[in-house]
């Protein structure tokens, strides 16, 4: 299967040589996203709340460039410095998604890039 690379301007550009989404067929494999604002390339400043919404803002900016939204998610990671916020991650993920949830893994992580507190990638079926 051929595979073809999805951009969105209204998400972070990729901070290494990877791309923020590839498809194949009818599958798009989302790249991990941490809560960069995309208009500055730096990590959004606030609440733990502000950058989960910011992550999954960025996920649903990608999934638009491929031509569809988080509800074609059929599996999510999320990946965590601090596994006590788990339950914030499942309130906020419940505004971004619609019944039934996609599959999900939720990790812990010792760090992540540019020192964020949460990162998710997801898979999507169009």
């Amino acid at each position: 299967m051929k595979k073809s690379p999805v951009h969105s301007e209204q998400a972070p550009a990729a901070i290494g040589p990877y791309s923020q989404a590839i498809r194949s067929g009818e599958l798009v494999f989302l790249s991990g996203q941490i809560p960069l604002d995309p208009a500055t390339g730096e990590l959004v400043t606030g609440s733990f709340d502000d950058a989960v919404r910011r992550v999954f803002d960025n996920m649903a900016a990608v999934a638009a460039a491929a031509g569809g939204t988080l509800n074609d998610a059929v599996r999510v990671t999320v990946y965590l410095t601090d596994l006590s916020n788990f339950a914030t991650v499942n309130e906020i993920m419940a505004e971004y998604f619609d019944e039934p949830y996609p599959a999900r893994a939720a990790l812990g992580a010792a760090a992540l890039p540019k020192g964020a507190a949460v990162e998710a990638d997801a898979i999507l079926s169009l």
